[in-house]
């Protein structure tokens, strides 16, 4: 029996990564027209390479995403879509006849719902990544929804070995309206505290730098404080998963700070998820309120078993909600394998 073949529209390399992990493990033969157009050798190396071969007609044919020949789509059973809602309306015409699915990532207001309504009513499913987002306005529905994943096997062993308080972003600074980059300040002045990841140069002293993808794990690992200021108008990111499965006590902001560019974005709505999944003190904080958060750093510094067991806690409720298993489940449902 041949394996089914997926093409995979990608606009987020780390993304791609995770979700070409799972469908490689589910055995799909997947082709991808993103950073992993050959697995072996992405164009970002932000991430590993992967093992899968990639087509070698596909790989020779490869076209530009917003524009793709019918014969290209004529290779194959799913197309997935990340996100990018032109690449749905510029290759409509030539993808209708196949199974095409909308991936959502946290990045859709009212106004791209409303442009793919016309497109669902035809057959275009949905992969939501977030319960919340049922409250943008003009939403056009879920067929399944599919969280984000991180692997257990890897985000795991934390140890708070050091008392650095971290968090993980780009260009933090120049985004700092999307990433609450003056909350983020204020909260660690005084403390052993960066900010790591790429561009990050303008935050100065707080500047951890660019890390690989071991360097990175082995950082939250060795963390004893992890601050999430959330990526407008997103209702988690990854960096938020990654951290609360390591093991290292989270501390986020609540939706006044997360979500207050709603508005501004044209979302009249509540989709910070992150209030739904951290309950105080037990696996891990959630506050709008700085002088408070600033606080919870120290008691979190001061009281490393207190540390451990909020870490703990939270890992195991991380593996349940966004556990590689768990989430490769829910694709092979969705896709009938």
């Amino acid at each position: 029996m041949n394996s089914m073949k997926l093409l995979y529209l990608s606009c987020h390399s780390i993304l791609e990564y995770d979700e070409l992990r799972i469908f490689e493990e589910l055995g799909i033969d997947y082709f991808s027209l993103g950073s992993y157009v050959d697995p072996r050798s992405p164009v970002d190396p932000i991430r590993p390479a992967l093992k899968h071969v990639p087509d070698d007609w596909a790989y020779h044919n490869t076209p530009d995403r917003d524009s793709i020949p019918k014969e290209f789509f004529d290779k194959f059973d799913v197309i997935v879509i990340m996100h990018k809602p032109e690449w749905i309306e510029n290759n409509w015409e030539n993808m209708k006849h196949k199974r095409v699915i909308w991936r959502t990532i946290g990045q859709s207001t009212p106004s791209i719902e409303q442009r793919l309504w016309k497109y669902r009513l035809a057959g275009l499913e949905v992969a939501r990544y977030s319960l919340r987002e049922a409250n943008i306005p003009q939403n056009i529905g879920c067929d399944k929804l599919i969280r984000f994943y991180k692997d257990e096997n890897e985000f795991k062993a934390w140890s708070g070995s050091t008392d650095e308080v971290i968090t993980f972003a780009q260009d933090m600074m120049h985004r700092g309206e999307f990433c609450n980059y003056n909350a983020f300040t204020q909260i660690v002045q005084g403390f052993n505290a960066h900010v790591y990841g790429p561009k990050n140069e303008a935050s100065g002293d707080l500047n951890g730098g660019f890390m690989t993808y071991d360097q990175m794990q082995q950082k939250m690992r060795d963390a004893r404080v992890y601050i999430y200021t959330g990526t407008q108008p997103a209702s988690y990111v990854l960096n938020f998963i990654e951290s609360w499965m390591t093991g290292v006590p989270v501390i986020a902001l609540g939706k006044t700070h997360a979500g207050s560019l709603s508005s501004t974005l044209g979302i009249n709505a509540d989709i910070y998820e992150v209030q739904d999944f951290i309950i105080n003190a037990t696996n891990g904080f959630i506050s709008d309120n700085i002088d408070e958060i600033r606080e919870w750093v120290k008691f979190l510094l001061d009281n490393k078993q207190a540390a451990k067991r909020i870490g703990e806690t939270g890992r195991q409720a991380a593996i349940k909600l966004f556990g590689k298993e768990v989430v490769k489940l829910e694709w092979k449902k969705f896709l009938n394998i």
